[in-house]
Protein backbone atom coordinates (compact mmCIF):
# COMPACT_ATOMS: atom_id res chain seq x y z
CA UNK A 1 0.00 0.00 0.00
CA UNK A 2 1.57 3.32 -1.02
CA UNK A 3 1.97 6.34 1.23
CA UNK A 4 0.84 9.72 -0.05
CA UNK A 5 2.50 12.82 1.42
CA UNK A 6 0.61 16.07 1.88
CA UNK A 7 1.54 19.57 3.04
CA UNK A 8 -0.88 22.14 4.45
CA UNK A 9 -1.16 25.41 2.52
CA UNK A 10 -2.25 27.20 5.72
CA UNK A 11 0.48 26.31 8.23
CA UNK A 12 3.02 24.16 6.32
CA UNK A 13 2.31 21.05 8.40
CA UNK A 14 3.00 17.72 6.71
CA UNK A 15 1.32 14.35 6.96
CA UNK A 16 1.53 10.95 5.31
CA UNK A 17 -1.57 8.95 4.37
CA UNK A 18 -1.44 5.22 3.64
CA UNK A 19 -4.10 4.27 1.09
CA UNK A 20 -4.68 1.90 -1.78
CA UNK A 21 -4.49 3.34 -5.30
CA UNK A 22 -8.22 2.70 -5.59
CA UNK A 23 -8.91 4.79 -2.46
CA UNK A 24 -6.65 7.55 -3.79
CA UNK A 25 -8.52 7.63 -7.12
CA UNK A 26 -11.84 7.96 -5.26
CA UNK A 27 -10.43 10.98 -3.42
CA UNK A 28 -8.84 11.19 -0.01
CA UNK A 29 -10.15 13.66 2.56
CA UNK A 30 -6.89 14.77 4.18
CA UNK A 31 -6.93 17.18 7.14
CA UNK A 32 -3.85 18.88 8.57
CA UNK A 33 -2.89 17.28 11.89
CA UNK A 34 -1.40 20.60 13.08
CA UNK A 35 -4.12 23.17 12.39
CA UNK A 36 -7.08 21.06 11.20
CA UNK A 37 -7.28 22.76 7.79
CA UNK A 38 -8.56 20.70 4.84
CA UNK A 39 -6.34 22.72 2.46
CA UNK A 40 -3.79 20.00 1.79
CA UNK A 41 -1.68 19.60 -1.35
CA UNK A 42 0.00 16.36 -2.34
CA UNK A 43 3.78 16.51 -2.56
CA UNK A 44 6.05 14.07 -4.31
CA UNK A 45 9.19 12.79 -2.66
CA UNK A 46 11.69 10.06 -3.29
CA UNK A 47 10.50 6.87 -4.89
CA UNK A 48 11.47 3.69 -3.12
CA UNK A 49 11.07 0.36 -4.85
CA UNK A 50 11.37 -2.84 -2.90
CA UNK A 51 11.88 -6.18 -4.53
CA UNK A 52 12.31 -9.69 -3.31
CA UNK A 53 15.86 -10.93 -3.27
CA UNK A 54 15.85 -14.34 -4.91
CA UNK A 55 19.45 -15.36 -4.36
CA UNK A 56 21.63 -14.34 -1.44
CA UNK A 57 24.81 -15.71 -3.06
CA UNK A 58 26.48 -13.34 -5.54
CA UNK A 59 26.68 -14.66 -9.06
CA UNK A 60 28.82 -13.16 -11.78
CA UNK A 61 27.84 -15.40 -14.65
CA UNK A 62 29.99 -17.46 -17.01
CA UNK A 63 32.17 -14.53 -18.24
CA UNK A 64 33.22 -13.08 -14.89
CA UNK A 65 36.18 -10.73 -15.11
CA UNK A 66 38.63 -9.28 -12.59
CA UNK A 67 36.91 -7.62 -9.65
CA UNK A 68 33.66 -9.51 -10.13
CA UNK A 69 32.25 -11.13 -6.99
CA UNK A 70 35.36 -10.30 -5.01
CA UNK A 71 37.74 -12.11 -7.37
Amino acid sequence: MPAYRYVCTECGGETKVWATPSDYEKGLKVVCPTCGSPKMVRIFGNLMVMRKRWNTTPSCGPRAGPGCCGR
